[in-house]
Protein backbone atom coordinates (compact mmCIF):
# COMPACT_ATOMS: atom_id res chain seq x y z
CA UNK A 1 0.00 0.00 0.00
CA UNK A 2 1.16 3.55 -0.34
CA UNK A 3 2.54 4.27 3.05
CA UNK A 4 3.72 8.14 1.50
CA UNK A 5 -0.03 9.22 1.07
CA UNK A 6 1.26 11.40 -1.67
CA UNK A 7 -1.74 12.39 -3.89
CA UNK A 8 0.06 13.59 -6.92
CA UNK A 9 3.40 10.93 -8.59
CA UNK A 10 5.81 12.39 -10.68
CA UNK A 11 7.68 9.53 -12.58
CA UNK A 12 11.42 9.58 -14.08
CA UNK A 13 13.74 6.67 -14.23
CA UNK A 14 17.26 5.72 -15.55
CA UNK A 15 19.17 8.79 -15.03
CA UNK A 16 22.74 6.46 -14.98
CA UNK A 17 24.78 8.97 -12.91
CA UNK A 18 28.20 7.64 -12.70
CA UNK A 19 30.82 5.32 -14.46
CA UNK A 20 34.65 5.15 -15.00
CA UNK A 21 36.10 7.86 -16.83
CA UNK A 22 34.19 10.11 -18.91
CA UNK A 23 31.05 8.64 -17.71
CA UNK A 24 30.86 11.19 -15.04
CA UNK A 25 29.92 13.54 -17.49
CA UNK A 26 26.17 14.35 -17.24
CA UNK A 27 24.65 15.89 -20.31
CA UNK A 28 21.51 17.03 -18.73
CA UNK A 29 22.49 18.65 -15.02
CA UNK A 30 20.96 21.73 -16.07
CA UNK A 31 17.44 20.36 -17.50
CA UNK A 32 17.42 18.02 -13.87
CA UNK A 33 18.18 20.93 -11.73
CA UNK A 34 15.59 22.77 -13.31
CA UNK A 35 12.89 20.15 -12.90
CA UNK A 36 13.41 19.64 -9.38
CA UNK A 37 13.50 22.90 -8.45
CA UNK A 38 10.13 22.93 -9.97
CA UNK A 39 9.24 20.45 -7.88
CA UNK A 40 10.24 22.43 -5.05
CA UNK A 41 7.41 24.47 -4.86
CA UNK A 42 5.08 21.68 -4.74
CA UNK A 43 4.37 19.97 -1.02
CA UNK A 44 4.38 17.09 0.77
CA UNK A 45 1.45 15.92 -1.07
CA UNK A 46 3.57 15.56 -3.84
CA UNK A 47 6.51 12.62 -4.07
CA UNK A 48 9.12 11.84 -7.02
CA UNK A 49 9.54 8.45 -7.73
CA UNK A 50 12.90 7.05 -9.73
CA UNK A 51 12.10 4.18 -10.67
CA UNK A 52 15.62 2.61 -11.10
CA UNK A 53 19.35 2.72 -12.54
CA UNK A 54 19.54 5.96 -11.00
CA UNK A 55 23.39 5.75 -10.67
CA UNK A 56 25.80 3.77 -12.72
CA UNK A 57 27.63 1.20 -9.75
CA UNK A 58 27.86 -1.17 -12.77
CA UNK A 59 30.35 1.02 -15.36
CA UNK A 60 32.32 2.19 -11.92
CA UNK A 61 35.64 -0.56 -11.52
CA UNK A 62 37.76 2.22 -9.69
CA UNK A 63 35.88 2.51 -6.39
CA UNK A 64 34.10 -0.56 -4.66
CA UNK A 65 31.59 -0.43 -1.67
CA UNK A 66 29.38 2.72 -0.67
CA UNK A 67 32.30 4.98 -1.95
CA UNK A 68 30.48 4.56 -5.40
CA UNK A 69 27.87 6.84 -4.60
CA UNK A 70 30.23 9.63 -2.63
CA UNK A 71 31.95 9.45 -5.86
CA UNK A 72 29.15 9.86 -8.19
CA UNK A 73 28.08 12.94 -5.36
CA UNK A 74 31.35 14.76 -5.91
CA UNK A 75 30.80 14.97 -9.76
CA UNK A 76 27.15 15.38 -9.99
CA UNK A 77 27.15 18.54 -7.06
CA UNK A 78 24.40 20.40 -8.54
CA UNK A 79 21.85 17.34 -8.89
CA UNK A 80 22.35 16.40 -5.26
CA UNK A 81 22.29 19.70 -3.79
CA UNK A 82 19.21 20.17 -5.91
CA UNK A 83 17.67 16.64 -4.12
CA UNK A 84 18.63 18.35 -0.66
CA UNK A 85 16.37 21.22 -1.16
CA UNK A 86 13.20 19.43 -3.06
CA UNK A 87 13.07 16.81 -0.83
CA UNK A 88 12.64 19.25 2.41
CA UNK A 89 9.53 20.42 0.62
CA UNK A 90 8.29 16.83 -0.65
CA UNK A 91 8.78 13.31 -0.73
CA UNK A 92 11.63 11.75 -2.73
CA UNK A 93 11.52 7.92 -3.26
CA UNK A 94 14.61 6.02 -5.15
CA UNK A 95 13.58 2.19 -6.08
CA UNK A 96 16.48 -0.15 -7.44
CA UNK A 97 17.24 -0.29 -10.96
CA UNK A 98 20.22 -3.48 -12.24
CA UNK A 99 22.96 -0.70 -12.48
CA UNK A 100 22.99 0.66 -9.18
CA UNK A 101 21.65 -2.86 -7.69
CA UNK A 102 24.41 -2.28 -4.72
CA UNK A 103 21.92 -0.02 -3.24
CA UNK A 104 19.47 -3.69 -2.72
CA UNK A 105 22.83 -4.96 -0.65
CA UNK A 106 24.36 -2.35 1.88
CA UNK A 107 22.29 -0.90 4.16
CA UNK A 108 24.92 1.83 4.54
CA UNK A 109 22.99 3.49 1.53
CA UNK A 110 19.79 4.44 3.34
CA UNK A 111 21.57 7.08 5.52
CA UNK A 112 23.79 7.84 2.75
CA UNK A 113 20.78 9.12 0.28
CA UNK A 114 18.34 10.39 3.37
CA UNK A 115 21.45 13.30 4.08
CA UNK A 116 20.02 14.46 1.08
CA UNK A 117 16.56 13.92 1.61
CA UNK A 118 16.16 10.94 -0.57
CA UNK A 119 14.18 8.02 0.75
CA UNK A 120 15.54 4.62 -0.75
CA UNK A 121 13.05 1.82 -0.65
CA UNK A 122 14.73 -1.82 -2.09
CA UNK A 123 11.68 -2.68 -2.81
CA UNK A 124 11.57 -5.21 -6.22
CA UNK A 125 8.40 -3.34 -6.59
CA UNK A 126 6.24 -0.37 -4.87
CA UNK A 127 2.40 0.41 -4.78
CA UNK A 128 0.96 3.27 -5.29
CA UNK A 129 -2.58 4.29 -4.83
CA UNK A 130 -4.53 6.72 -6.96
CA UNK A 131 -8.47 7.58 -7.30
CA UNK A 132 -8.82 4.23 -4.82
CA UNK A 133 -6.90 2.20 -7.80
CA UNK A 134 -3.51 0.89 -7.24
CA UNK A 135 -0.19 1.57 -9.50
CA UNK A 136 2.38 -1.01 -9.53
CA UNK A 137 5.71 0.46 -9.66
CA UNK A 138 9.33 -1.48 -10.64
CA UNK A 139 12.08 -0.76 -12.15
CA UNK A 140 11.73 -4.08 -14.36
CA UNK A 141 15.28 -5.98 -14.40
CA UNK A 142 13.74 -9.01 -12.83
CA UNK A 143 11.31 -9.72 -16.12
CA UNK A 144 14.60 -9.85 -17.85
CA UNK A 145 16.91 -12.74 -17.36
CA UNK A 146 20.21 -10.94 -18.93
CA UNK A 147 19.76 -8.49 -16.14
CA UNK A 148 18.27 -10.10 -13.41
CA UNK A 149 19.50 -10.89 -10.17
CA UNK A 150 19.06 -14.92 -9.09
CA UNK A 151 19.37 -13.84 -5.75
CA UNK A 152 17.98 -10.05 -5.30
CA UNK A 153 20.21 -8.66 -1.87
CA UNK A 154 22.77 -10.80 -2.31
CA UNK A 155 25.87 -8.22 -3.40
CA UNK A 156 27.69 -11.54 -4.65
CA UNK A 157 24.65 -12.80 -7.08
CA UNK A 158 25.39 -10.53 -9.91
CA UNK A 159 23.46 -11.34 -14.01
CA UNK A 160 25.45 -12.01 -16.83
CA UNK A 161 24.90 -8.10 -17.72
CA UNK A 162 26.88 -7.27 -14.68
CA UNK A 163 30.06 -8.53 -16.42
CA UNK A 164 29.20 -7.60 -19.55
CA UNK A 165 28.56 -4.01 -18.53
CA UNK A 166 31.90 -3.97 -16.18
CA UNK A 167 34.45 -5.04 -18.51
CA UNK A 168 33.10 -3.45 -21.73
CA UNK A 169 31.42 -0.06 -21.30
CA UNK A 170 33.92 0.63 -18.23
CA UNK A 171 36.42 -0.11 -20.42
CA UNK A 172 35.21 1.87 -23.28
CA UNK A 173 34.85 4.98 -21.12
CA UNK A 174 38.53 4.80 -19.40
CA UNK A 175 39.93 4.35 -22.97
CA UNK A 176 37.56 6.43 -25.09
CA UNK A 177 40.35 9.39 -24.28
CA UNK A 178 42.99 7.16 -26.86
CA UNK A 179 41.25 7.26 -29.69
CA UNK A 180 40.71 10.65 -32.29
CA UNK A 181 37.42 11.49 -31.01
CA UNK A 182 36.42 10.70 -27.69
CA UNK A 183 33.38 8.31 -29.05
CA UNK A 184 33.39 4.97 -27.27
CA UNK A 185 31.99 6.64 -23.93
CA UNK A 186 28.57 7.06 -25.65
CA UNK A 187 28.58 3.27 -25.56
CA UNK A 188 25.74 2.75 -23.18
CA UNK A 189 23.77 4.98 -25.52
CA UNK A 190 23.56 2.45 -28.25
CA UNK A 191 21.35 -0.29 -28.37
CA UNK A 192 23.41 -3.25 -27.48
CA UNK A 193 22.40 -5.41 -30.26
CA UNK A 194 23.61 -2.48 -32.83
CA UNK A 195 26.84 -2.64 -31.00
CA UNK A 196 29.01 -4.32 -33.72
CA UNK A 197 27.41 -2.08 -36.68
CA UNK A 198 28.04 1.49 -34.18
CA UNK A 199 31.74 0.30 -33.26
CA UNK A 200 31.96 -0.21 -37.65
CA UNK A 201 30.52 3.22 -38.45
CA UNK A 202 32.82 4.63 -35.44
CA UNK A 203 35.87 3.08 -37.26
CA UNK A 204 34.84 4.00 -40.72
CA UNK A 205 33.97 8.06 -39.65
CA UNK A 206 36.65 8.53 -36.24
CA UNK A 207 39.47 6.41 -36.16
CA UNK A 208 40.24 5.11 -39.99
CA UNK A 209 42.68 7.23 -42.05
CA UNK A 210 41.05 10.04 -43.44
CA UNK A 211 43.35 9.14 -46.56
CA UNK A 212 42.47 5.67 -46.67
CA UNK A 213 38.53 6.74 -46.21
CA UNK A 214 38.30 9.19 -48.91
CA UNK A 215 40.13 6.47 -51.00
CA UNK A 216 37.68 3.82 -50.10
CA UNK A 217 34.70 5.68 -50.45
CA UNK A 218 34.62 6.06 -54.85
CA UNK A 219 35.22 2.31 -54.75
CA UNK A 220 32.04 2.02 -52.54
CA UNK A 221 30.28 4.36 -54.94
CA UNK A 222 31.34 2.17 -57.38
CA UNK A 223 29.93 -0.66 -55.88
CA UNK A 224 26.60 0.60 -55.73
CA UNK A 225 26.24 2.15 -59.43
CA UNK A 226 27.40 -1.46 -60.42
CA UNK A 227 24.62 -3.44 -58.29
CA UNK A 228 22.38 -1.34 -60.28
CA UNK A 229 24.12 -1.82 -63.75
CA UNK A 230 23.67 -5.59 -62.85
CA UNK A 231 19.90 -5.35 -61.91
CA UNK A 232 19.58 -3.28 -65.13
CA UNK A 233 21.43 -5.86 -66.83
CA UNK A 234 18.94 -8.85 -65.85
CA UNK A 235 16.26 -6.74 -66.84
CA UNK A 236 17.41 -6.48 -70.31
CA UNK A 237 18.34 -10.47 -70.35
CA UNK A 238 14.51 -10.80 -69.47
CA UNK A 239 13.30 -8.74 -72.21
CA UNK A 240 11.91 -6.78 -69.85
CA UNK A 241 13.90 -3.14 -70.82
CA UNK A 242 15.80 -2.63 -74.34
CA UNK A 243 19.00 -1.04 -72.95
CA UNK A 244 20.71 -0.95 -69.85
CA UNK A 245 21.47 3.13 -69.90
CA UNK A 246 23.88 2.65 -67.04
CA UNK A 247 26.35 1.46 -69.91
CA UNK A 248 24.99 2.32 -73.18
CA UNK A 249 24.38 6.56 -72.72
CA UNK A 250 25.12 9.55 -74.46
CA UNK A 251 26.86 10.90 -71.31
CA UNK A 252 29.79 8.68 -71.32
CA UNK A 253 29.45 8.72 -75.56
CA UNK A 254 29.83 12.58 -74.76
CA UNK A 255 33.05 12.02 -73.00
CA UNK A 256 34.71 9.97 -75.43
CA UNK A 257 37.97 8.19 -74.02
CA UNK A 258 36.89 9.32 -70.72
CA UNK A 259 33.41 7.53 -71.08
CA UNK A 260 34.80 4.60 -72.70
CA UNK A 261 36.87 4.08 -69.83
CA UNK A 262 34.52 4.56 -67.35
CA UNK A 263 32.44 2.45 -69.35
CA UNK A 264 35.17 -0.40 -69.29
CA UNK A 265 35.48 0.10 -65.13
CA UNK A 266 32.12 -0.74 -64.69
CA UNK A 267 31.88 -3.30 -67.25
CA UNK A 268 35.06 -5.50 -65.33
CA UNK A 269 33.63 -4.34 -62.14
CA UNK A 270 30.16 -6.35 -63.24
CA UNK A 271 31.96 -9.21 -64.25
CA UNK A 272 33.89 -9.61 -61.10
CA UNK A 273 30.85 -9.19 -58.83
CA UNK A 274 28.89 -11.57 -60.70
CA UNK A 275 31.73 -14.25 -59.70
CA UNK A 276 31.47 -13.29 -55.99
CA UNK A 277 27.85 -13.15 -56.26
CA UNK A 278 28.13 -16.77 -57.78
CA UNK A 279 30.47 -17.69 -55.07
CA UNK A 280 28.50 -17.08 -52.40
CA UNK A 281 25.34 -18.74 -53.75
CA UNK A 282 27.05 -22.10 -52.34
CA UNK A 283 28.36 -20.34 -49.06
CA UNK A 284 24.92 -19.21 -48.46
CA UNK A 285 23.80 -22.90 -48.66
CA UNK A 286 26.83 -24.09 -46.38
CA UNK A 287 26.28 -21.48 -44.18
CA UNK A 288 22.78 -22.71 -43.72
CA UNK A 289 23.70 -25.95 -43.18
CA UNK A 290 26.09 -25.46 -40.79
CA UNK A 291 23.88 -22.96 -38.57
CA UNK A 292 21.64 -25.82 -38.04
CA UNK A 293 24.34 -28.03 -36.67
CA UNK A 294 25.08 -25.74 -34.26
CA UNK A 295 21.74 -25.00 -33.24
CA UNK A 296 20.85 -29.11 -33.33
CA UNK A 297 24.39 -28.92 -30.61
CA UNK A 298 22.53 -25.94 -28.85
CA UNK A 299 25.45 -24.08 -29.29
CA UNK A 300 23.10 -21.36 -30.84
CA UNK A 301 19.79 -20.91 -29.74
CA UNK A 302 16.59 -22.23 -31.74
CA UNK A 303 15.37 -19.07 -33.52
CA UNK A 304 17.31 -15.71 -33.94
CA UNK A 305 14.59 -13.55 -32.09
CA UNK A 306 16.37 -14.08 -28.45
CA UNK A 307 17.67 -10.37 -27.70
CA UNK A 308 19.36 -9.56 -24.74
CA UNK A 309 16.71 -7.40 -23.37
CA UNK A 310 13.27 -8.86 -23.26
CA UNK A 311 11.18 -7.71 -26.01
CA UNK A 312 8.25 -5.26 -25.25
CA UNK A 313 5.89 -8.34 -25.22
CA UNK A 314 7.73 -10.02 -22.00
CA UNK A 315 6.36 -6.76 -20.04
CA UNK A 316 3.30 -7.29 -21.78
CA UNK A 317 2.14 -10.41 -20.25
CA UNK A 318 3.85 -9.93 -16.76
CA UNK A 319 1.27 -6.93 -16.69
CA UNK A 320 -1.58 -8.71 -17.55
CA UNK A 321 -0.50 -11.62 -15.45
CA UNK A 322 -0.68 -8.26 -12.62
CA UNK A 323 -3.59 -6.92 -14.03
CA UNK A 324 -5.26 -10.83 -13.43
CA UNK A 325 -4.15 -11.50 -9.72
CA UNK A 326 -5.47 -7.95 -8.43
CA UNK A 327 -8.06 -5.95 -10.89
CA UNK A 328 -7.75 -3.30 -8.14
CA UNK A 329 -4.04 -2.52 -9.98
CA UNK A 330 -5.03 -0.27 -12.91
CA UNK A 331 -1.38 1.09 -14.23
CA UNK A 332 2.10 -0.71 -14.03
CA UNK A 333 4.61 1.48 -14.53
CA UNK A 334 8.44 0.59 -15.24
CA UNK A 335 11.27 1.64 -16.88
CA UNK A 336 14.77 -0.19 -17.78
CA UNK A 337 14.38 -0.53 -21.29
CA UNK A 338 14.54 3.12 -22.46
CA UNK A 339 11.99 3.21 -24.40
CA UNK A 340 9.23 5.62 -23.26
CA UNK A 341 5.73 4.73 -24.15
CA UNK A 342 2.45 4.87 -22.61
CA UNK A 343 -0.39 2.33 -23.91
CA UNK A 344 -3.61 2.08 -22.38
CA UNK A 345 -5.89 -1.04 -22.89
CA UNK A 346 -9.50 -2.01 -21.40
CA UNK A 347 -9.38 0.63 -18.82
CA UNK A 348 -5.12 -0.01 -17.47
CA UNK A 349 -2.32 1.59 -18.56
CA UNK A 350 1.68 0.15 -19.18
CA UNK A 351 3.59 2.95 -18.70
CA UNK A 352 7.36 3.23 -19.24
CA UNK A 353 9.33 6.51 -18.25
CA UNK A 354 12.37 6.09 -20.56
CA UNK A 355 15.87 7.56 -19.67
CA UNK A 356 17.37 10.81 -19.52
CA UNK A 357 20.59 9.48 -20.97
CA UNK A 358 21.48 10.56 -24.79
CA UNK A 359 20.30 7.96 -27.16
CA UNK A 360 22.06 7.20 -30.37
CA UNK A 361 19.75 6.44 -33.42
CA UNK A 362 21.19 4.48 -36.57
CA UNK A 363 20.55 6.54 -39.81
CA UNK A 364 21.58 4.29 -43.43
CA UNK A 365 23.41 6.82 -45.49
CA UNK A 366 21.78 8.23 -48.50
CA UNK A 367 24.07 7.05 -51.33
CA UNK A 368 26.32 4.16 -51.24
CA UNK A 369 27.32 1.23 -49.19
CA UNK A 370 29.20 3.25 -46.19
CA UNK A 371 28.21 2.47 -42.68
CA UNK A 372 25.54 3.90 -41.09
CA UNK A 373 25.88 7.34 -39.07
CA UNK A 374 24.66 6.99 -36.15
CA UNK A 375 22.62 10.28 -34.99
CA UNK A 376 22.30 11.78 -31.28
CA UNK A 377 18.96 12.68 -29.19
CA UNK A 378 17.70 13.20 -26.16
CA UNK A 379 13.85 12.38 -24.73
CA UNK A 380 14.25 14.14 -21.23
CA UNK A 381 11.08 13.51 -19.75
CA UNK A 382 8.77 12.45 -16.90
CA UNK A 383 5.12 11.41 -16.05
CA UNK A 384 2.56 13.43 -13.79
CA UNK A 385 -0.31 10.69 -12.34
CA UNK A 386 -2.87 12.03 -10.15
CA UNK A 387 -6.56 11.97 -9.18
CA UNK A 388 -9.26 14.04 -11.49
CA UNK A 389 -12.74 13.87 -10.99
CA UNK A 390 -12.45 10.22 -9.67
CA UNK A 391 -10.12 8.54 -12.24
CA UNK A 392 -6.29 8.77 -12.98
CA UNK A 393 -4.77 10.85 -14.86
CA UNK A 394 -1.54 11.29 -16.58
CA UNK A 395 0.31 14.43 -17.89
CA UNK A 396 3.74 13.62 -20.22
CA UNK A 397 5.71 16.20 -20.31
CA UNK A 398 9.06 16.48 -22.44
CA UNK A 399 11.92 18.62 -21.70
CA UNK A 400 13.62 20.00 -25.38
CA UNK A 401 17.38 19.41 -25.18
CA UNK A 402 19.64 19.71 -28.44
CA UNK A 403 22.69 17.41 -28.50
CA UNK A 404 26.09 18.57 -29.13
CA UNK A 405 26.90 18.79 -32.99
CA UNK A 406 28.91 15.52 -32.89
CA UNK A 407 29.13 14.55 -36.46
CA UNK A 408 31.54 15.50 -39.00
CA UNK A 409 30.75 17.53 -42.27
CA UNK A 410 31.22 14.16 -44.27
CA UNK A 411 28.37 12.18 -41.85
CA UNK A 412 25.89 15.20 -42.46
CA UNK A 413 26.37 14.96 -45.82
CA UNK A 414 25.95 11.59 -45.67
CA UNK A 415 22.04 12.00 -44.14
CA UNK A 416 21.74 14.79 -45.72
CA UNK A 417 17.99 16.15 -44.40
CA UNK A 418 17.44 12.91 -43.19
CA UNK A 419 16.33 12.64 -39.34
CA UNK A 420 15.92 9.91 -36.72
CA UNK A 421 12.41 8.52 -36.64
CA UNK A 422 11.22 10.06 -33.20
CA UNK A 423 9.72 8.05 -30.40
CA UNK A 424 6.58 6.48 -29.71
CA UNK A 425 4.10 9.40 -29.04
CA UNK A 426 2.70 10.13 -25.68
CA UNK A 427 -0.38 12.46 -25.07
CA UNK A 428 0.54 15.57 -23.14
CA UNK A 429 -2.68 14.39 -21.09
CA UNK A 430 -4.77 10.59 -21.21
CA UNK A 431 -7.36 10.20 -18.18
CA UNK A 432 -8.30 6.34 -17.31
CA UNK A 433 -11.68 5.23 -17.83
CA UNK A 434 -13.23 4.13 -14.95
Amino acid sequence: MNDQHATTLYFVSDLHLGGDGQLQICDYIAEFVVFLKELEGKDKETELIIIGDAFGFWEMTTVSGTAKLDEIVKHHIPIFEQFKKTGESIQITLLVGNHDYDLACYPEYHDKLAAFNIRLDTSVSVIREIAEKKIWIEHGQQIDDFNASPDYGNPFAQPLGYYITETTVAGASRYSKFGRKPWLKDIRSVDVRQLPDWILSNYFYNEMSPIIRWTMAPFLALLSITILALAAQALKYFGLIDVNYLIQNRLFTSLGLVGDLIRLTLVISMIVWSFVIAVSIPLLFVLRDLRKALRRMQILPETNDVPLYVPERGYQRHAEKIFEEDPVVAMYVFGHTHDTFLAVKDGKAIMNTGTWLKLLKRLPVIFGYLPAVYFPTFRLNYFKVYEEDGRIAIDYKEIPKKPARELSLFQRLLIFRKKPAPGRYVAPKTVLPL
